[in-house]
């Protein structure tokens, strides 16, 4: 590990009382987190905005979504190859940058080709944060990694919500190129912010060099079953909105419908967190939540426009308990550090890949049917498979 300037603290029992500088970092943190999603949150509630001006079809336009869950895997799969290769400081301060830019660039690029290569751009600031930010949090702050880790994954999904919650409004104000390119302005804020709380903090690269279990059949297995679920995430971020749209709503209404569920999942996320310890066998929770989901996409598919709040408050807790409970799971799988982050890094960046292909092929149903109810009904498959496949995933068991 190479460093340079104050030295990084060692992990204690009990957490000290928070230093000013510690305060500005955590606040950093929090800006950086609340940007990695508004680059993706903002497409759905005014797609059909975008594809009147560039011209995308259905299935194109499905790959502002696809490509920036897929570079997200593949750098989590890449993941200890990236920690050895750039610092946490440095990188996470590019990251920041990357998404900036893609959002700046949007200002000027307005062709389908340009608007697409953005989408790739930010997903690799995403990307690139989601690798460092966890190595960087327990690299300088290891005795609140708990807590922060927590704030971090609400405010992610809080930077979605937001921004699916002003989509439309603002787009309709200020023309979605504009309101695409505004969402440079807090990434700017984060930079800037990131750079002062982190100046004086060691600046580290990590140089383990753990092997991805690419020849363990139960890897594969739970790749498998976080990459069907974050598929319900993937579909709902790109295409809830459309379909709501389609079934009469406005651009504003279907966008803060977006945002409801974003803040069911967060809510739900955190609730979980609270109540996990009393389920040593994972699977009743499991079988519980997939109940849920799939109580959600049928009332999605049959009565969309009845129930709407019971609906949506369905998919929240489905979608929000089913990813940290996915990852709870794996991490059951393994004893120490070393192979958890092996697992992590497979499981999330094979997982990531499968699920970026789901709103694809939900724009190719569209494109082909002039509707989304057969993509719905493909999740709602690929939930019934998750909750047979839970089965397997008995306590106690090693990769």
């Amino acid at each position: 590990m190479s460093k340079d300037a104050v030295p990084t603290a060692h992990p204690s029992s009990t957490p000290s009382k928070p230093t000013p500088q510690i305060v500005l970092m955590i606040v950093a943190l929090m800006a950086v987190a609340l940007n990695l999603r508004p680059i993706m949150a903002a497409i759905s509630p005014i797609l059909d905005l975008i594809q009147a001006t560039t011209g995308l079809s259905d299935a194109n336009v499905s790959l502002l979504t696809t490509f920036p869950v897929f570079v997200m895997g593949l750098f989590a799969l890449l993941g200890a190859y990236i920690q050895r290769m750039i610092s946490e400081k440095t990188g996470i301060l590019l990251s920041v940058g990357l998404i900036m830019l893609a959002c700046l660039s949007r200002y000027w690029l307005h062709s389908g080709f340009t608007l697409l290569l953005s989408a790739v751009v930010g997903g690799m600031g995403i990307a690139l944060a989601q690798v460092l930010i966890p190595a960087f949090i327990k690299t300088h702050a290891p005795e609140r990694s708990g807590t922060l880790m927590g704030f971090y994954t609400t405010a992610i999904m809080a930077g979605a919500a937001m921004t699916a919650a002003v989509s439309s409004p603002l787009s309709h104000s200020f023309g979605w190129q504009n309101f695409l390119a505004m969402l440079a302005i807090p990434a700017l804020l984060a930079a800037v912010l990131w750079f002062i709380a982190t100046r004086q903090l060691a600046d580290t690269t990590q140089q383990e060099n753990s092997r991805l279990p690419l020849k363990s059949r139960r890897a594969w297995l739970l790749m498998l079953f976080f990459g069907i679920g974050t598929a319900a995430y993937t579909l709902v971020l790109a295409w809830l909105p459309p379909y709501f749209n389609q079934l009469g709503w406005n651009t504003t209404q279907s966008g803060l419908l977006l945002s409801a569920v974003t803040v069911c999942e967060v809510l739900t996320g955190l609730t979980l967190s609270s109540i996990i310890h009393r389920f040593p066998d994972r699977r009743p929770l499991l079988w519980l939540v997939l109940s849920i989901l799939l109580i959600g996409l049928l009332l999605l598919i049959y009565i969309p426009n009845q129930f709407i709040a019971f609906t949506i408050i369905m998919l929240g807790i489905g979608i929000g308990a089913l990813f940290p409970l996915t990852l709870i799971v794996a991490m059951d799988h393994v004893n120490n550090a070393a192979q958890a982050g092996s697992l992590l890094g497979f499981v999330q960046g094979g997982g990531y890949m499968l699920a970026s292909f789901m709103p694809l092929l939900a724009g190719i149903v569209r494109q082909h049917s002039s509707q989304l109810t057969q993509a719905w009904q493909i999740m709602l498959v690929g939930v019934v498979i998750l909750w047979i496949m839970t089965f397997r995933l008995k306590p106690n068991s090693q990769l």
